[in-house]
């Protein structure tokens, strides 16, 4: 709903304070009553014109050489959640392919053009696999609106590739970790689809292809590996292969990588240290960087 790991933990805080000082057993079952709770809350979050983007969503891609620009405010940004906190409740393999579907930056990115109640008509249906009368008892309407309201939510949702394979994202994840610790531009650039793209959020600034992102790493290189010493550890966010990057020891950035068959879609790397403790990563990550 929230597009955000810190907002959606504030949620939750939120969801449970107001719990405790309102509720009343007579209201009936909890689980509806809480998830109602949750969605009032996170209604008056979304509350205002600005909506959660990636780096696509706000403009054209740069020409290599540009310059990335000012930082732009957090609230701007669709930011990744840890895997653990969506796939804990997950009972089977089934359910877990189906959490981390819905946690993919893309789709959570798609959500953010629906109205609020048309997100969370669809989340409920079509995520949580609500009924549309469990729905509309929830959101206080009929069920034939609802009814509506998912059509129409569907209808505006872009269509997305289908998600990779888990085998395929741990073996891409590793080759790419290595050949971004040794900063191997040729290596990196091989591992990326024709029409990739590469974003780097606060910054609007992002690349699109192949090519504009071999002639941009090409060009850091000229003064020295600008990731030089840095280190990388796997991690799994929004669905997707990740790792956290340090540089001389020092949390710096968050990759996240989206895959599509055996090559990389998509690099967003959010410089972000805040995340680190977000996905319980450490501020400080010792011994030196292999190459």
């Amino acid at each position: 709903m929230l597009g955000s790991g810190f907002e959606a933990e504030d949620a939750v805080q939120e969801t449970l304070v107001r719990a405790w000082r309102r509720y009343d057993a007579g209201r009936g079952p909890l689980r509806p009553w809480l998830f109602r709770v949750a969605a009032n809350v996170c209604f008056d979050m979304l509350r205002g014109p600005q909506r959660r983007a990636r780096a696509m969503d706000l403009g054209p891609a740069a020409v290599p050489g540009a310059p990335l620009g000012e930082p732009l405010p957090d609230r701007v940004w669709v930011q990744p959640v840890p895997d653990g906190r969506v796939l804990a409740s997950a009972g089977d393999p089934a359910e877990a392919a189906v959490a981390r579907e819905t946690v993919r930056l893309a789709f959570v990115a798609a959500l953010q053009l629906l109205p609020p109640r048309q997100r969370a008509v669809l989340i409920l249906r079509d995520v949580l696999a609500w009924s549309a009368a469990e729905v509309a008892a929830l959101l206080g309407t009929s069920a034939a609106s609802v009814n509506s309201a998912l059509q129409r939510a569907r209808s505006r949702l872009p269509a997305l590739p289908p998600a990779p394979g888990e085998d395929v994202d741990e073996r891409l994840l590793a080759r790419y970790v290595e050949a971004f610790e040794r900063y191997d531009v040729d290596a990196l650039v091989a591992l990326l689809r024709e029409d990739a793209t590469l974003s780097m959020p606060p910054f609007a600034w992002w690349l699109s292809g192949r090519e504009a992102v071999r002639a941009v790493l090409t060009a850091a290189a000229a003064s020295g590996p600008p990731c030089g010493g840095s280190r990388a550890v796997p991690a799994r966010a929004s669905g997707s292969p990740a790792f956290a990057q340090y540089r001389d020891g020092t949390a710096f950035a968050l990759v996240v990588l989206e895959t599509a068959g055996d090559a990389v879609a998509h690099v967003t790397t959010y410089l972000d240290p805040r995340l680190f403790r977000l996905f319980g990563l450490p501020d400080e990550f010792g011994g030196p960087a292999p190459y």
